[in-house]
This record gives C-alpha cells, structure tokens and sequence, in this order.
C-alpha cells in the first residue's frame, strides 16, 4: 500500500448564483453526490464547511467555488468521477458552470493522513496552470504515479 494519497481541487464559476433557479438542479443534488462520494470506494476526506458542503467557501472569488478531496488512488477518483451516477451531473456543467481559460482541476500527492488546505490546493493549481504537469501538480490527461510507486509490488 502506498504511504501517499491523491489529493484533488477544482473550481468552477458560477453562471448564477447558487439561489437562482439555473443553479436549482445542481444545489439540490449536491448533498446526495457529496454522499455518493463518500460512500466510494477509496474516498478519504472531503473540504467541507458547515452546511456540510464548500460552497461558502470562496478563495478564488466571489464566483468560484471550490471542491477538494482526498482519495486512495487516481483509478478510485476516476471511478467516482467517470463511472458512477457523478458522471450525468459531470455532464451536465456547461448548464451552471462557464469555461475557464486557465486549468480548473489539479491533482497531487500528499503523505497518507495528510489533508491538504485551500492554500496549498490554490499553489498548487498556480503551478500546474504555470509549468504544466509535474509530479508536483498534474491533471487527469497527465496523471503522474505516486512518489513511492517504483517500491510497490506489482
């Protein structure tokens, strides 16, 4: 087992505010995937605040909000993400969310135990969006292994 953790941020903005009725669908399914996510297999920790979701939390502007998570593997996230009932609401983005211009997702690896801050998420989306995919800061199109990966058994 390895004695890192994948840790995740993505930040989206918003197309409206969270109370109007565009945003509806989304802030009422949030809880249930919020759950669906923590009942997957190899989720770890989730940022929350406390309504119980990240929503008030605003560190990248009044129109962004944030999610950020702690997960066994990439292959246990991309299962949550890509594979589970989290996908149709994947989808479903452009109606709530505008592109970026800059990358929005960044991975990373932690020591296992480790919970990542808003600020450590932040400088690490500031590397990716800088330098590119690093072992330091990657994004699922160039997921790098976890530091320990060559002393695992195969």
């Amino acid at each position: 087992m390895s004695a890192y953790q994948l840790a995740q941020l993505n930040i989206a903005t918003l197309l409206a505010p969270l109370e109007s009725p565009q945003l509806a669908d989304f802030v009422n399914n949030l809880q249930h995937i919020n759950s669906l996510g923590e009942r997957s297999p190899g989720f770890v920790w989730r940022l929350q605040d406390d309504a119980g979701d990240a929503t008030a939390l605003r560190p990248f502007g009044d129109e962004v909000i944030v999610n950020m998570s702690v997960w066994r593997s990439i292959e246990a996230l991309g299962d949550f993400v890509y594979r589970s009932e989290h996908v149709d609401f994947f989808r479903r983005r452009r109606e709530w969310f505008g592109r970026m211009a800059e990358a929005a997702t960044v991975l990373w690896w932690v020591p296992a135990g480790h919970l990542p801050t808003l600020q450590e998420a932040a400088d690490k989306l500031a590397l990716l969006r800088r330098h590119g995919p690093s072992a330091a800061a990657f994004s699922y199109a160039r997921p790098f292994p976890a530091p320990d990966a060559a002393a695992q058994p195969a």
